[in-house]
């Protein structure tokens, strides 16, 4: 049986899990943010940063030998309403298990002065609505989502700055560039994903790498990893149109920005995605590894049980736990 088959539930037992899902999420939201150990500019924009969390004696780490480095994208649909604060008490979690880790914040959307959109900087916003077929559409649609092709730029640039960057913010002897591990969760997963597809991408391309990138794996989380299915699923309000500039854009752009379509891509990577997730549902990450497979890749899925969106980035969840097992499968 797959993570996404189920039958029909009854009023009540969807009632429950709309309360379970509000709970997992108050929770994931309730931590305080963790401040950085340091932080490093990889271009002139004032959200091109990255924040780094020095390791700390963990499981698994062996003493006097650089860490592995972790670098955390953030979810929240690619809107501006939402940056790496949120995912701060993760970033320093994993630190707690021996990782050097660096949490990067990119540009979303949409761009200062678009009709509808917010500033540049905004405060943090609760979570993405829960994803839910039957649910009519918001009276007040909510801002666009992600930037074209200045989400993307980030993301490459960011992740082709680090190595230099780890050492210079944390040193040599705390973090081991060569040692690297993608992660992020929701549409920060899709963007680990994509960082590690780079070389796949057409040479033309400004975004293609000639070599693959120089990572040990991916592990993706609750991932927009498939944007086909997740536009069909309408997930996170339709931000995937947004993200890729708009209906018109799509046929032309899905081929540079979808995970699905970049593979294989020889670099090892897990998904990890709850079976009763409301936001991402564990369809779209089930038509990324149908994907793999076809291409003669196969994709490790780490199922949970019973787990939504977010309690893959709350610390104080088994959950979060299972994430930090997958990474050390990795990283080590």
């Amino acid at each position: 049986m797959s993570a996404a088959d189920s039958s029909t539930s009854p009023p009540a037992a969807d009632a429950a899990q709309g309360r379970r899902a509000a709970a997992e999420e108050a929770s994931a939201f309730g931590h305080a943010p963790v401040p950085p150990d340091a932080t490093a500019s990889y271009g002139d924009h004032p959200d091109q940063l990255i924040d780094f969390y020095r390791p700390a004696p963990g499981p698994g780490a062996p003493a006097g030998r650089p860490a592995p480095l972790v670098v955390l994208f953030h979810g929240g649909a690619w809107r501006a309403a939402h940056d790496r604060t949120h995912v701060s008490p993760l970033a320093a979690h994993l630190a707690t298990h021996g990782y050097a880790v660096a949490s990067v914040e990119y540009r979303r959307g949409p761009a200062p002065g678009a009709a509808g959109g917010p500033r540049d900087s905004l405060p943090q916003q609760p979570s993405e609505p829960a994803y839910d077929a039957a649910a009519p559409a918001p009276e007040e649609p909510l801002p666009p989502a992600g930037r074209w092709p200045e989400t993307f730029d980030d993301v490459a640039a960011a992740v082709d700055a680090l190595p230099a960057l780890a050492v210079t913010a944390l040193g040599a002897e705390a973090v081991d560039p060569r040692r690297t591990v993608l992660t992020g969760h929701s549409a920060g997963g899709h963007l680990a994903l994509w960082a590690a597809a780079r070389h796949v991408l057409s040479p033309e391309s400004p975004w293609h790498r000639a070599t693959p990138s120089p990572v040990r794996g991916v592990v993706a989380l609750a991932p927009i990893a498939d944007l086909t299915s997740a536009i069909r699923l309408g997930v996170c309000s339709g931000a995937v149109v947004d993200l890729l500039g708009g209906a018109d854009e799509l046929t032309a752009r899905l081929p540079d920005a979808d995970p699905a379509a970049l593979l294989p891509t020889g670099i090892a990577t897990t998904i990890v995605h709850g079976t009763t997730d409301n936001v991402v549902p564990p369809q779209v990450s089930e038509a990324f590894a149908r994907a793999s497979a076809v291409a003669g890749e196969e994709v490790v899925a780490a199922w949970l049980p019973g787990t939504g969106h977010f309690p893959l980035i709350d610390p104080s969840t088994a959950a979060c736990a299972a994430v930090a097992d997958e990474i050390a499968q990795l990283a080590w």
